[in-house]
């Protein structure tokens, strides 16, 4: 299972105690968690903005992500252009699933399939697992 994570999943997951710091430690033994340049960099300015208490748990988990190239969205999908380098990244590396929390710009495509990819939330990734 090859999974990319968003900018949002990697913040949550970057508090400790969270279910999702657990769940990409789950998913890690699983299969293959990634995410793109790209979304690690947004994840960290709003981390140092936000939380920068959970900075160093954030460095762990990049431990275990591995990072791929960000690349363009070559799909034609109604998709905020903000998110489209987090789509493309995902879609570029043959990931089977997209998770991510952004409800706002992601919930009309939840269990869509673009380019290869599952758009999917935590739960019910967890569920599946």
């Amino acid at each position: 299972m090859r999974v990319f994570l968003d900018a949002n999943i990697l913040f949550s997951a970057s508090r400790n105690d969270s279910n999702l710091h657990r769940l990409v430690h789950i998913l890690s033994k699983e299969g293959i968690v990634m995410t793109s340049v790209y979304v690690r960099e947004e994840t960290w300015r709003n981390l140092k903005r936000k939380r920068p208490t959970w900075e160093a748990t954030f460095h762990n988990i990049m431990k275990i992500v591995a990072l791929v190239p960000d690349y363009p969205l070559q799909e034609k999908v109604s998709l905020h252009v903000k998110d489209h380098p987090v789509l493309g990244a995902a879609i570029a590396a043959r990931c089977d699933y997209l998770l991510t929390g952004d409800k706002r710009d992601f919930n009309h495509l939840y269990g869509k399939i673009i380019g290869g990819v599952t758009i999917i939330d935590y739960l019910t990734l967890a569920r599946m697992l």
